[in-house]
């Protein structure tokens, strides 16, 4: 994908000794470890793939930022568009970004862990076949997971496990 630049920041982003170099910038994406409650941070909500790529494998809710959209917004929106549900975002588990993580293109992803708040029934929809909670542990035991989405729940289980979880993370808009 060819770099997008703002018409109003195309002088500021030309390079002088290459005006006509192109960059191919990879896209940033959001992901979501959501808690049904912060009691029990083993009940999560996990989706099954209603399309390409991964189709009827498992995953947690994410997807593409907007333009002009904070990371914080947009792993909001995409939990409410692909579950209907709405969460309080207690943490970032961390930034994932292996140039192979998404068979689309290169893809790097802020991980959010957030707890569910108000209504805790998901109802699918967007890229989302089916949306339900499940244990981390059930889900660990699942041979088909989506992305590199694997590897997130295991470094969030080993957070879980050593008890490490805590509220040292922070984004853009975050009340401090």
């Amino acid at each position: 994908m060819e770099r997008q630049v703002h018409p109003a920041h195309d002088e500021k982003h030309k390079s002088s000794s290459h005006p006509e170099k192109s960059y191919k910038d990879p896209i940033p994406t959001v992901d979501m470890i959501l808690r049904r409650t912060s009691k029990n941070p083993k009940e999560i909500l996990i989706e099954t793939r209603g399309r390409p790529p991964f189709e009827g494998e498992h995953c947690i809710p994410g997807g593409h930022v907007d333009y002009g959209e904070t990371v914080e917004a947009a792993v909001l929106r995409e939990l409410k568009e692909e579950t209907s549900l709405h969460a309080t975002l207690v943490g970032i588990l961390g930034v994932y970004s292996d140039p192979n993580r998404d068979p689309r293109g290169q893809r790097i992803s802020t991980v959010f862990i957030g707890n569910c708040v108000g209504n805790d029934i998901p109802g699918a929809g967007d890229d989302a076949k089916t949306a339900l909670w499940m244990s981390l542990d059930e889900v660990l035991n699942k041979t088909k997971i989506a992305f590199d989405h694997r590897l997130i729940l295991e470094d969030y289980n080993g957070l879980v496990e050593k008890g490490s979880l805590r509220d040292s993370t922070f984004w853009s808009t975050k009340p401090r």
